[in-house]
C-alpha cells in the first residue's frame, strides 16, 4: 500500500516579502534612472559636437572652393557639401542652426556670404555649464 503524505499548508509569499523586494527594486531603479538620464544628455552632446564639426568643416570647404561663404546651410547641401542638414540633438529640427555672418576684416570689409560659422538654436545649458549655442 502506497502511503499519501499529506502536504502542509504552503502559502505564497508573504506580504512583508513582497514589500521589501518592491523597497529593493525602487532604490535601484533610483539610482539608475539619473545616471542613464545623463549618459543621455551625454550621447546628445556628442552628436552636436560632432554636427557642428562637419558643417564647419563644410563650410570651410566650401569658401576654399568658392572664395565665398555659402548664404545658407541650404546652400552646402545643394551644392554637395552636405548630404542633408543635420537634426539638432536638443531642439530636435534641421531648422534651428543659426548662421552666424563673417565679421568685417581690419580693412572694414565684409567677406562674401552670410554662414561664416553655425550655432545651436538651444537654449539649454551644457553639463559643463557653457550654453549649446556658444559651442
Amino acid at each position: 500500500m502506497i502511503k499519501i503524505k499529506k502536504l502542509s499548508n504552503q502559502g505564497g509569499f508573504t506580504l512583508f516579502e513582497l514589500l521589501a523586494v518592491m523597497v529593493i527594486i525602487g532604490v535601484l531603479a533610483s539610482i539608475a534612472v539619473p545616471s542613464y538620464k545623463r549618459s543621455q544628455i551625454k550621447a546628445r552632446e556628442s552628436v552636436l559636437a560632432e554636427d557642428l564639426f562637419q558643417m564647419r568643416r563644410a563650410i570651410d570647404a566650401f569658401y576654399a572652393d568658392n572664395g565665398a561663404y555659402p548664404d545658407s546651410l541650404g546652400q552646402l547641401t545643394d551644392s554637395k557639401y552636405l548630404r542633408a542638414i543635420p537634426r539638432d540633438p536638443f531642439t530636435r529640427d534641421t531648422g534651428s542652426w543659426e548662421c552666424l555672418p563673417p565679421e568685417p576684416a581690419d580693412n572694414g570689409q565684409l567677406a562674401e556670404g552670410g554662414c561664416y560659422d553655425v550655432r545651436s538654436g538651444s537654449d539649454l545649458v551644457g553639463l559643463k555649464g557653457v550654453p549649446y549655442r556658444d559651442w
